[in-house]
């Protein structure tokens, strides 16, 4: 009869398992507007490994091949988002009239748009709608403050690493897909 690992194995086997899964959602994400795609299918994997189903790299890519035929378009409006935040931000240093405030709602825009992205690729699953995912993210984005600024937070810490010590932020990835399939499971169960 096979032992069953302790639980700090356990927890640590999960962390492990986020860290690689950054390395593969990064791999992914080198098409520029498949990283939605690759997102979804982290955290599908996340999900499959915390419900003790097993999985692996060709799960992740299978997962990924279906994200992506519709993924990419979000993908494509992500970019288009982070290029009119540039220009808001050209605008505030340009010194134009009205800047700062066109900046700062640029900027609370951008970072509303980058949380129910994540909380709706933490949820998805194969068959799902992204417009259908987005719209519901969107609200659970301003109903549940709490967790929107724990992936605030995380898209920080992301961007921090990458500042910090570049090759960093691919495993922190993982990380922060854990962390928004915590938050939404968190919300699942405080909402039903």
């Amino acid at each position: 009869m096979r032992a069953r690992p302790s639980v700090f194995a356990e927890r640590f086997g999960i962390f492990a398992e986020c860290l690689l899964t950054g390395v593969w959602i990064a791999v992914a994400s080198l098409g520029v507007v498949t990283y939605p795609a690759a997102f979804a299918a982290g955290a599908r994997h996340l999900r499959r490994r915390t419900g003790q189903v097993r999985g692996g790299w060709r799960e992740f890519v299978a997962d990924f091949r279906l994200a992506v035929r519709r993924g990419w378009l979000l993908g494509l409006a992500g970019w288009g988002a982070v290029a009119a935040a540039w220009m808001d931000v050209q605008a505030v240093r340009a010194g134009l009239p009205g800047g700062p405030l066109v900046g700062a709602v640029g900027l609370f825009a951008v970072i509303g748009l980058v949380v129910a992205g994540l909380r709706a690729a933490a949820v998805w699953a194969p068959g799902d709608r992204w417009r259908a995912l987005l719209t519901a993210a969107g609200r659970r984005t301003v109903l549940d403050p709490g967790g929107s600024l724990l992936l605030v937070g995380g898209a920080v810490l992301v961007v921090c690493s990458a500042l910090l010590i570049a090759p960093l932020a691919v495993p922190v990835l993982g990380a922060v897909a854990a962390a928004a399939v915590a938050v939404e499971e968190r919300h699942r169960r405080r909402h039903g």
